[in-house]
C-alpha cells in the first residue's frame, strides 16, 4: 500500500526513490531522539533509516585528515562519523547512503555536503549516495516521497522535541538517579515503533501517535520527583547541531544540572517553522505574494501547526510556564533592534529572539552553544551584553566548542553564581506547571 501511495504522489519521482531502496542511510545526531525518530521515519517507507554510530576521539582524528581547521566543529563531527562507517568491515559502498541537509548563505553548513562528496569521489565511492535536503525551499526536498515523508518527518521532529522537553525538565528533579534517562529511553522506543510501522499509515498512524503521548505523560508523572530544592531555569540556545548533540558540546547540558541547574533547550522545530517563514518573506520580496509558491507554503506551514498542537494536546499542561512562542515572526520581531530578520539571517536572529524569549518567561540565565568561529555565534556575543542590559542585567553567556578538551565545571558554576542572584531580584516571575507544589518557590 505505502509502495503504491509513493508511485501515485511521486510520479517521475518514483525512480530517484528507488535509489534508496536496499541501502542503509545513515542519519547525523542532531539530537539523539531526532534522529531516531527521523531514521524511524524512513523505515516506515521502506528505506532503512539508521542514526551514525556515536562519535568519538577516533572519529574526529579520522575527520582532521581531510579538514584544515577552519571548519566548524559540528562539520568535523559529522564527517567523522560517516568516514567512522566507512572504515567498518561490514561496509558495502553499494547499500550505503548518508543524509547531509544543505543550505545557501554563508554559513559554513553549506559546504558540509561538498566536502563528503568531494572525499567519496576521491575514496572511489560515488556509489555512495548523500541525501541532501536543503533550506532554499522550506525543505520541500526532504527525501523522494515528499508528501509522504515530510509529514511522517514534521511528526518525528514534534514527538522528539517533546519528549527532550520532558527530560530536561523532569530529570534535575528526579529522587532515583537515572530514572528519567530510561523512561526516556523507553519512551523513544514507544515512538519509533509507531514511526516505522509501515502497516498503518495517515490518519491511523497520527491517531496512534496522539495515543503514545499520551502514554509518555503518564509514564513521567510516575517518575518520583523533589520539587523542594529551588533551582535556577537556564535558557539554551546556539548552533543548532552544537547544542543539540551531546558529545559536540561536551554533555554541557548534564553539567549544568550537576551544578543545580535546570535546562530549556531551543527546539528543532524552531528551525523548521524559520525556514517556512523565511521562504514566504522571499516569495513576498521577489513579487509573488499571490502565486502557487506561496498558497503551498502557506498551507504547509499551517497543517504543521495544527498537527503539531494534536500531537501536544495530551501534554500541554506539563509544559504551562515553557510555551513557545506563538509564531516565528514573534519570536524574531523583539529582536528587530539588534539583529532585524529581513537582514541578518538564520540562527543568529533566533538566538536574540530566543534569549529575550527565555528573559520574558522569567528564566534565570541564558547560555549560548556554538562551534568555535561559528560567525552566528561572533555576531550574537557582540549583541549580548547590550540585550542583558536592556532585560534586567539577566546572564548570558557563550561557550564555544572546537573539540579541544577544555574543563568548563568552573565556568558554569560562576554562572550559576550568577543565575541565583539573579532570580532572587529578577522582576519577570516565572510560571510553574501545574504539577510543581504550590508556591513551591
Amino acid at each position: 500500500m505505502i509502495n503504491q501511495e509513493l508511485q501515485e504522489i511521486t510520479g517521475d519521482k518514483i525512480q530517484q526513490k528507488g535509489s534508496l531502496l536496499g541501502k542503509t542511510l545513515y542519519i547525523p545526531r542532531m539530537s539523539y531522539d531526532g534522529a531516531m525518530t527521523f531514521a524511524a521515519a524512513y523505515r516506515a517507507i521502506g528505506v532503512n533509516g539508521q542514526i551514525v554510530p556515536e562519535p568519538d576521539a577516533h572519529a574526529l582524528d579520522l575527520a582532521r585528515q581531510y579538514t584544515i581547521g577552519e571548519e566548524c566543529f559540528p562539520e568535523i563531527v559529522t564527517l567523522g562519523a560517516f568516514l567512522k562507517i566507512i572504515e567498518d568491515a561490514q561496509f558495502d559502498p553499494e547499500k550505503t547512503a548518508f543524509m547531509m541537509p544543505t543550505a545557501g548563505g554563508p554559513c559554513r553548513f553549506g559546504q558540509y555536503k561538498n566536502l563528503l562528496e568531494k572525499i567519496l569521489r576521491e575514496k572511489n565511492l560515488s556509489q555512495v549516495k548523500v541525501v541532501a535536503p536543503t533550506s532554499a525551499d522550506g525543505y520541500e526536498g526532504f527525501g523522494e516521497s515528499a508528501n509522504i515523508l515530510v509529514r511522517l518527518g514534521w511528526w518525528a521532529v514534534v514527538c522528539s522535541d517533546a519528549l527532550r522537553k520532558l527530560l530536561l525538565q523532569t530529570r534535575p528533579y528526579e529522587v532515583n538517579i537515572g530514572e528519567t534517562d530510561r523512561v526516556h529511553a523507553e519512551c523513544l522506543g514507544l515512538l519509533c515503533g509507531v514511526l516505522e510501522r509501515q502497516d498503518v499509515e495517515g490518519s491511523q498512524k497520527f491517531d496512534l501517535l496522539v495515543d503514545v503521548m499520551s502514554e509518555i505523560g503518564s509514564k513521567f508523572d510516575q517518575i518520583e520527583i523533589n520539587y523542594s530544592q529551588e533551582k535556577p531555569l537556564i535558557g539554551v540556545i546556539g548552533e543548532i547541531y552544537c547544542r543539540l548533540d551531546d558529545f559536540t558540546n561536551a554533555d554541557l547540558i548534564k553539567h549544568i544540572e550537576k551544578f543545580g541547574g535546570e535546562v530549556w533547550l531551543a527546539a528543532i522545530s524552531e528551525w523548521v517553522f524559520y525556514t517556512n517563514f523565511m521562504q514566504k518573506l522571499d516569495l513576498v520580496l521577489q513579487g509573488d505574494r499571490f502565486s502557487k509558491s506561496m498558497l503551498g507554503s502557506i498551507i504547509r506551514n499551517q497543517v504543521q501547526i495544527r498537527d503539531e498542537h494534536r500531537l501536544l494536546k495530551p501534554i500541554k499542561s506539563r509544559f504551562r510556564g515553557y510555551e513557545e512562542k506563538e509564531s516565528i515572526k514573534a519570536l524574531v520581531q523583539p529582536a528587530e533592534s539588534y539583529l532585524p530578520y529581513s537582514g541578518a539571517l538564520g540562527e543568529m536572529v533566533l538566538n536574540v529572539g530566543g534569549a529575550i524569549h527565555f528573559f520574558e518567561k522569567g528564566a534565570d540565565g541564558v547560555i549560548d552553544i556554538s562551534p568555535f568561529t561559528c560567525m552566528n555565534g561572533t555576531v550574537c556575543e557582540a549583541v549580548y551584553p547590550r540585550i542583558s542590559r536592556d532585560h534586567d542585567n539577566i546572564p548570558i553567556r557563550i561557550f564555544y566548542f572546537d573539540g579541544t578538551e577544555v574543563d568548563h565545571d568552573r565556568d558554569i558554576e560562576i554562572f550559576l553564581e550568577l543565575a541565583y542572584t539573579y532570580k532572587r531580584r529578577k522582576k519577570k516571575k516565572r510560571v510553574y506547571p501545574s504539577y510543581f507544589p504550590q508556591n513551591s518557590f
